[in-house]
């Protein structure tokens, strides 16, 4: 499948990083080298990873090959959703209104807040005593 032409789109989501590559085919899911059901093994997080292919109804006829890293297995479905979404902008640049009302070409700026000195976690302060 090297030697085929694809597109290419870029996902994140949190600390999740996926390179997506979009090929004609008869369907299907590869993700780091496995069935897309073994790694997303929630209904949730394949329904997820799903949805551009189904808002732009081409499921069938497409096959996605993803790398996935960082993060956890959430953070993958987000970002696999991205860069389905963006690589079928580059493949049919006619489905942006599809995409765009259903909220997939949006990349979800929501990530873990950082940990301030003095506090124990991002907002968590010690307890106060007064005596």
């Amino acid at each position: 499948m090297t030697d085929q032409q694809y597109y290419y789109a870029l996902g994140r989501r949190k600390s999740a990083v996926a390179k997506v590559r979009l090929y004609p085919g008869n369907g299907g899911m590869t993700i780091n080298g496995k069935p897309a059901d073994e790694v997303f093994t929630t209904v949730s997080s394949m329904a997820s990873a799903e949805a551009p292919l189904k808002s732009a109804g081409v499921e069938s006829s497409v096959q996605i090959v993803a790398t996935a890293k960082g993060g956890g297995i959430n953070g993958w479905a987000g970002a696999v959703s991205l860069g389905i979404a963006r690589a079928l902008l580059i493949m049919d640049p006619d489905l942006r209104p599809t995409l765009k009302s259903a909220g997939l070409l949006t990349r979800d700026a929501r990530v873990k807040e950082s940990k301030k000195y003095g506090l124990k976690r991002a907002r968590k302060a010690p307890q106060y005593t007064k005596r």
